[in-house]
């Protein structure tokens, strides 16, 4: 096929990696079966993601990428013909065109990039489970709490209304515990102290409204080039839990929403999960099945999913299985681990009888890999070394400025930047206790005077019928209504002014108690 009129190597429906004795090719009709970038710190890994997201947005396929380092910011930029780019390119035939790519930054605090939010019910119990690392006691009342607030009607969008459903079901545990199993508020308690944490770890900021739209994901330019979305992880990678689980429920929702899409000529949209062991350190069985399962069949969606970490072991060996495009940086072997990790490593590769793979992947200097790529049938092609072509953007990080001057010319500007606070659980909840209180607080015989009165009269008599009043009694109650006018109704007054709500109200006639008490006894 001859190549397109760009001077930078891809094909109609192949992107162009690099070069060894033979060109490495990437096939876009293959990609959606997913694939894997390893290698040590500082072996450039990073720059093959960044070859492999530029191909794929060339070709008009959308591209989401967390970017750990701030490294991968670059490609928003245009390409700076340094000497070694320059001499890569030549040697490998290339004409080095400097290039940028329409880049939108995410970031789960607000702070580098449009937020990005889940509401709790998108997420479910079984990812809030993993995220706060509950015991299955404390799943299971979590479960118990999504059902409760499903039959009730109580939408669950952030963590307030978490925590008031929580508080409902712990008010409940009687009732609820005969229908659902034993719920115990020793339990529930736990699940607040972790929600805490999560909220310390700036996990409020994610769960709420407006939701991320998936669509915004997979949007193309005015040029027909796919957007490149890159996750701004720094800072959420000082919370490993939330990033890994916020990454599996993007997965988990792209399988739900999109339609089947069987083998289409490209992906819809490609995923770079970058520090990819996270997502399996100490995770669960049920949650590995989960993430096996997305794997496996989100390629029928047309979504390719590329792992990025340092050593194929880190990654379980069912969704390992489903990774057919690898590409293999260097690794180190100075312990009997690491020597282990090199075996693991050549393992996972289509044998070539001219190369000792277990041996170059130790050899490999920066910038070179091993590849293997889906061919033909789906089949892996025999492993090869290369030396990866050069970015058309630049490489390394962009300045605060320049990321201000995109997100200002972003085409989801506005949309998420604002939080909306819909009336949801918490809400609901609250209204129905202010509904319950208000007939107790009508009958109090109007509110805080009403209710000195009641005290008042029960001390000196003076609720007894007015014919049937002592004289002492009526000098008692003409005294004790000239107080209560004058003296503690300033007060009451005051404290209406400085206190609201029913808090003051309760502090209110505990001072006035105090006073009417004082004054009595004089």
């Amino acid at each position: 096929m001859a190549t397109k009129d760009t001077g930078i190597g891809d094909t109609e429906d192949k992107i162009f990696i690099g070069k060894g004795e033979q060109p490495a090719w990437l096939t876009l009709g293959l990609a959606n079966r997913h694939g894997l970038v390893t290698g040590a710190t500082g072996t450039g890994k990073t720059v093959s993601l960044q070859v492999m997201a530029e191909g794929f947005a060339r070709a008009g396929v959308p591209v989401f990428a967390a970017d750990i380092k701030g490294d991968l910011s670059g490609i928003s930029e245009v390409g700076e013909p340094k000497d070694f780019i320059l001499k890569r390119a030549a040697e490998m035939g290339l004409a080095f065109q400097p290039d940028q790519f329409t880049t939108v930054f995410w970031d789960v605090f607000g702070e580098q990039g449009h937020p990005v939010r889940a509401t709790v019910s998108e997420m479910g119990p079984l990812l809030l489970s993993r995220m706060m690392d509950l015991n299955d006691v404390a799943e299971g009342v979590l479960n118990i709490a999504f059902r409760v607030a499903d039959e009730q009607g109580l939408l669950l969008l952030d963590m307030k209304d978490l925590r008031a459903i929580l508080s409902f079901i712990a008010e409940h545990a009687a009732e609820l515990t005969t229908e659902y199993g034993n719920v115990s508020k020793a339990t529930v308690g736990t699940i607040q102290r972790q929600l805490l944490v999560l909220e310390n770890q700036g996990a409020d900021k994610f769960f709420g409204e407006p939701a991320l739209a998936l669509k915004d994901f997979m949007r193309t330019d005015r040029d027909g080039r796919g957007n490149i979305n890159i996750l701004v992880a720094d800072k959420l990678m000082q919370s490993p839990q939330l990033y890994a689980t916020f990454l599996l429920w993007m997965l988990s929702e792209l399988f739900e929403q999109l339609p089947e899409a069987g083998d289409p000529p490209k992906p819809k949209l490609v995923f770079f999960f970058d520090e990819a062991h996270l997502l399996f350190n100490d995770a669960p069985k049920a949650l590995l099945d989960k993430v096996e399962q997305v794997v496996r069949l989100i390629r029928s969606k047309g979504v390719g999913v590329y792992f990025v970490t340092q050593n194929p072991i880190d990654v379980p060996d069912k969704v390992l299985a489903q990774l057919g495009n690898r590409v293999q940086h260097a690794l180190r072997a100075f312990t009997p681990r690491d020597q282990k990790a090199v075996a693991a490593a050549a393992q996972t590769f289509r044998p070539n009888p001219k190369l000792d793979t277990a041996k170059v992947i130790t050899e490999l200097g920066k910038g070179e890999a091993l590849v293997s790529f889906l061919e033909g049938n789906g089949t892996p092609a025999m492993v090869e070394r290369i030396m990866v072509r050069p970015p058309s953007a630049r490489i390394g990080p962009i300045t605060p400025e320049e990321r201000q001057a995109i997100m200002a010319a972003s085409p989801v500007k506005g949309k998420y930047d604002t939080t909306i606070d819909s009336e949801s659980a918490y809400e609901i909840l609250q209204k129905r206790v202010a509904t319950t209180a208000a007939p107790a607080d009508a009958g109090a015989g109007g509110g805080v005077l009403g209710q000195i009165g009641a005290i008042v009269g029960t001390i000196f008599g003076t609720n007894t019928p007015r014919g049937k009043l002592s004289t002492g009694q009526v000098i008692a109650r003409d005294v004790t209504r000239s107080v209560t006018n004058k003296v503690v109704g300033g007060v009451v007054a005051d404290l209406g002014k400085s206190m609201g709500g029913s808090l003051g109200s309760s502090v209110g006639r505990a001072i006035v108690r105090g006073a009417l008490g004082g004054l009595l006894r004089r």
